[in-house]
């Protein structure tokens, strides 16, 4: 591989086509009644009170190394932890996961690995795996391939929504360390592997589960907004809940990155691809007045 092909890019996906789509689909979504199109999760309103949040996202391509590693348990478990982080940046509690598992041909022993690992992590979120749909759609994916997808729903008081609104210049980001690369950015990844070997333990460390730490911010801190690290990096995904005219400016240097990072630009991709892929070890974010006794400040909102 090229110097210039270490990119997401050239590894065939386009975060500025991501960013289209969003842009395309929002009157029609919004048409509906519908808000938060383009957040980590949507809110419908249940009664004067409550609303519901819920998201849908999928373990993308990942699942193609899982497979060849033998790890789809830990497959199961980064759908269900991406899911549930998503909602939490509502501000909700997550209280029902369901999943979707579609193969040219569903084997039992894949099938049972993915939802098991999807339910340890449900366990562990308080969250209920309620069910699902299987699909075998030869003609749709080749043989050995399968995808696994899941929504997530949980309810938020109104008076307790995170939605960023109130976000300020002087404000600091907090972020929440990562477990590794996570759910995101694996197209490049598996160009840089190719057919060869590759560390497990290294490269498909499940996606972490924020849900307690993530309590323990909003019992100590005014939690003004989440942002969940998925794909298009830390400032990506910041920029996703700051209000107009308000922008992150982050110190690179307040946090040590897990090592797979230094692999990854071990295999020659640059630092600012690094930054606009990667989750680089921070896997949430939350913006906050003051940061509370214990927690990494990364940075802090500034006039755009």
């Amino acid at each position: 591989m090229t110097e210039d092909a270490r990119t997401y890019a050239a590894a065939g996906v386009s975060l500025a086509t991501a960013d289209a789509v969003v842009g395309r689909l929002r009157a029609a979504v919004e048409s509906t009644g519908a808000t938060g199109f383009g957040h980590f999760a949507g809110l419908h309103p249940l009664d004067e009170r409550r609303l519901l949040a819920a998201t849908t996202d999928g373990v993308g391509s990942k699942l193609l190394l899982h497979r060849r590693a033998g790890t789809l348990r830990w497959g199961g478990m980064d759908l269900a932890a991406h899911c549930v982080n998503d909602v939490l940046c509502t501000g909700a509690e997550p209280l029902v996961l369901l999943d979707y598992v579609a193969a040219n041909r569903i084997e039992l022993e894949q099938l049972a690995q993915l939802v098991e690992g999807a339910a340890e992590v449900c366990r562990a979120a308080g969250v209920a795996l309620i069910g699902g749909e299987t699909a075998e759609l030869p003609g749709v994916y080749r043989e050995g391939e399968l995808d696994f997808a899941g929504t997530c729903v949980g309810i938020v008081d109104r008076d307790a929504v995170i939605d960023g609104s109130r976000c300020a210049p002087g404000d600091v980001v907090v972020g929440l360390a990562s477990s590794g690369i996570h759910t995101n950015g694996f197209s490049l990844v598996r160009a840089l592997v190719g057919d060869g070997d590759f560390d497990a333990e290294l490269l498909l460390t499940p996606h972490r589960l924020y849900v307690e730490e993530v309590r323990a911010l909003r019992a100590a801190a005014d939690v003004k907004a989440l942002a969940h690290v998925t794909g298009g990096g830390i400032l990506g995904n910041l920029s996703r809940v700051l209000p107009d005219g308000v922008a992150a400016r982050l110190d690179w240097d307040a946090w040590e990155r897990p090592p797979v990072f230094r692999w990854l630009e071990e295999q020659g991709v640059a630092e600012d691809e690094l930054r606009r892929v990667f989750n680089l070890g921070i896997g949430m974010c939350a913006v906050v007045p003051v940061a509370p006794a214990g927690a990494t400040t990364i940075g802090e909102l500034v006039q755009a």
